[in-house]
C-alpha cells in the first residue's frame, strides 16, 4: 500500500469538482435546470429531424419548378440524410475539445442559415448543395446531445431523459410531412420554399432561446474553465485540470473518431443492432401514399406518431425487469436484459407493414392503414432504443464510437430508402411492396432472441465488446 502511495501522489495542482456535491458539477445541477436543459437540447433534436423530411412534402414542386424527375428531385432529402451520416465525425471532437453547447447549438445555427438557403434557391444546383451542408450541421445534435444526457443525469434517472431525447429522434421525421404538406396545398407553387421558411423560423426561435437557457456541462471543459480563472486569480501558472494534462492530440483525433467507429461494422453486436435499427428507422422515410391528397397523406404520419407515443410503455417495463436483472446479477450490467421490448416490437412492427400493404387500396376505409401505420411507429420507436441501450450497456466507454457508427448506418439506409421506394411500388405495386419489406423484417425477428440466449459469448469474444465484460 506504501509504495502505491509513494508511485501516485496527489497533485495539489490538479483542479476538480469540490467534492461530491459541489454545484459546479452537472449532475448535480437542480432538477428543473436539468429539465429545461434536457426540454432545449431535444428540440435541438427535433429541429435537425424536422428538416429532413419536411422537404419530402414539397418533392413534386421542386419537380415542376426545375423540371427534373421524382428521383433526382428526392435528392434533396437523400443528400441531407447522407450529410447526417458524415457530420458526427465533425462535431464529435468539436465536443470534446470546445464541450457540447458549441458543438450543437453553433452547428444547428449552420442548419438554419442553409436551411434559408435551401428556401431562396434559384437553381437545382443550389437546392442539393444547401440541403448537403444543411445535413452535415444537421447531424450534430443526433451524435452530441447523447453526451450531455449522460453529463447531467445520473444513471438510474438517465432513461427517462433518453426517452424524451429518443422521443425528440423519431416524432421530427413524422411531425414534418404533416405541416409541410399542409404548406403545400395552401401554396401550390412556392409550398416547398416555405417549407424552408418555417423550419428555419423555427430554428431561429430554438436558437434563441437554447443560447439563454442552456449552459455548458461537460466535465472536462468546465474543470478546465476552473483551473484557468484559478490560475489567473492566483497566479499560480501550475494550476490544471486532468484535461489540460493530455490535451487533444491530433494523431489520436482519426484513431478515435473515424478508425475506431468504422472497427465496429466487424463487431457483431453493433453491426447486426446497427442494421436492423437503421432499417426500422429508414422506414419513416419512405413515401407511402394511398392515393390521398397531400393533406390526406399525411394521416399515416400522424398515426405512427401515436405508434410512437405508445411506445414507452413497452420500454418502461423493459426498464422495470432490466432493474430486477441488474439486482439479481450483484449490480453488475446485464446488457441483454435491454432486449426484452426488443422482442415485443420485432413482432408487432412486420404486422404493421403488412396491415399497411393490404389495405392500402382507395376502396379500403382509410383507418385500416393507419393502424398499421400506428404499429409501425410503435414497433420502430420499441426496437430503436432498445437498440442504442444495448449497444451503450455493451460498449460502454466505447458507445460514442458505436452509436457513430449506427448513426452512419442509419443515416445512409434512409437515404437510400426513397429512392429506391418509387419504383419498389411501381413494380410490385403497395400490397406486395409494403410485404417485401415486411418478409425482411420477420427475418429480422430472430435478432433480439438470438442476441438474449448467445450475447453474452458473443460480447466475450468481440474485440471491442470484450473490453467492457464483466459477467
Amino acid at each position: 500500500m506504501e509504495q502505491n502511495e509513494k508511485s501516485d501522489p496527489v497533485d495539489d495542482n490538479l483542479v476538480d469538482f469540490d467534492g461530491p456535491d459541489d454545484p459546479l458539477n452537472p449532475l448535480n445541477w437542480p432538477f428543473r435546470k436539468k429539465i429545461v436543459v434536457t426540454f432545449l437540447y431535444s428540440l435541438c433534436t427535433l429541429g435537425s429531424t424536422w428538416a429532413s423530411t419536411i422537404y419530402s412534402s414539397g418533392v413534386v414542386q421542386v419537380q415542376r419548378q426545375f423540371n427534373v424527375g421524382n428521383e433526382v428531385a428526392l435528392l434533396g432529402l437523400a443528400l441531407y440524410l447522407a450529410g447526417n451520416a458524415f457530420g458526427p465525425l465533425l462535431w464529435a471532437p468539436v465536443s470534446e475539445a470546445y464541450g457540447r453547447k458549441p458543438s450543437v447549438l453553433i452547428p444547428i445555427f449552420g442548419l438554419m442559415l442553409f436551411t434559408f438557403a435551401f428556401a431562396v434557391a434559384k437553381d437545382l444546383q443550389s437546392l442539393l448543395i444547401a440541403r448537403f451542408f444543411g445535413g452535415v450541421f444537421g447531424g450534430a445534435p443526433q451524435s452530441n446531445v447523447g453526451g450531455v444526457m449522460a453529463d447531467i443525469w445520473a444513471p438510474t434517472e438517465r432513461g427517462a431523459a433518453l426517452l424524451c431525447w429518443g422521443m425528440a429522434v423519431a416524432v421530427g421525421p413524422m411531425l414534418a410531412p404533416i405541416v409541410g404538406s399542409a404548406l403545400v396545398v395552401s401554396l401550390p407553387h412556392t409550398g416547398w420554399r416555405w417549407t424552408g421558411y418555417v423550419t428555419g423560423i423555427f430554428l431561429s426561435a430554438i436558437i434563441a432561446a437554447s443560447i439563454f437557457w442552456i449552459e455548458e456541462s461537460y466535465p472536462p471543459v468546465l474543470l478546465a474553465r476552473k483551473a484557468n480563472h484559478i490560475r489567473h486569480e492566483t497566479k499560480n501558472w501550475a494550476l490544471h485540470s486532468k484535461s489540460q494534462e493530455v490535451g487533444t492530440s491530433i494523431k489520436a483525433t482519426p484513431q478515435k473518431y473515424l478508425i475506431v467507429p468504422l472497427e465496429m461494422f466487424i463487431e457483431p453486436i453493433a453491426l447486426f443492432m446497427s442494421l436492423y435499427g437503421a432499417f426500422c428507422y429508414a422506414i419513416a422515410y419512405l413515401s407511402i401514399v394511398r392515393e390521398w391528397n397531400p393533406v390526406e397523406g399525411s394521416l399515416p404520419f400522424l398515426a405512427m406518431i401515436i405508434g410512437v407515443l405508445l411506445a414507452p410503455v413497452a420500454l418502461m417495463w423493459g426498464q422495470v425487469y432490466y432493474r430486477k436483472r441488474l439486482i439479481t446479477n450483484g449490480g453488475q450490467g446485464v446488457p441483454e436484459a435491454r432486449l426484452m421490448p426488443m422482442m415485443i416490437g420485432s413482432i408487432v412492427f412486420p404486422i404493421g407493414l403488412f396491415i399497411m400493404g393490404w389495405t392500402a387500396q382507395r376502396n379500403i376505409h382509410w383507418i385500416g392503414f393507419c393502424f398499421g401505420t400506428s404499429l409501425v411507429g410503435f414497433g420502430f420507436f420499441v426496437i430503436f432504443q432498445s437498440a442504442l441501450s444495448y449497444i451503450v450497456d455493451t460498449y460502454v466507454t466505447l458507445a460514442a464510437s458505436a452509436l457513430a457508427a449506427n448513426m452512419f448506418v442509419r443515416s445512409i439506409l434512409a437515404a437510400a430508402f426513397p429512392l429506391f421506394a418509387r419504383s419498389l411500388y411501381e413494380r410490385l405495386g403497395l400490397d406486395w411492396g409494403m410485404s417485401f419489406l415486411g418478409f425482411i423484417a420477420v427475418a429480422m425477428i430472430l435478432t433480439p432472441f438470438v442476441f438474449y440466449i448467445f450475447g453474452k459469448r458473443i460480447r466475450a469474444r468481440g474485440k471491442r465488446s470484450s473490453l467492457s465484460f464483466a459477467s
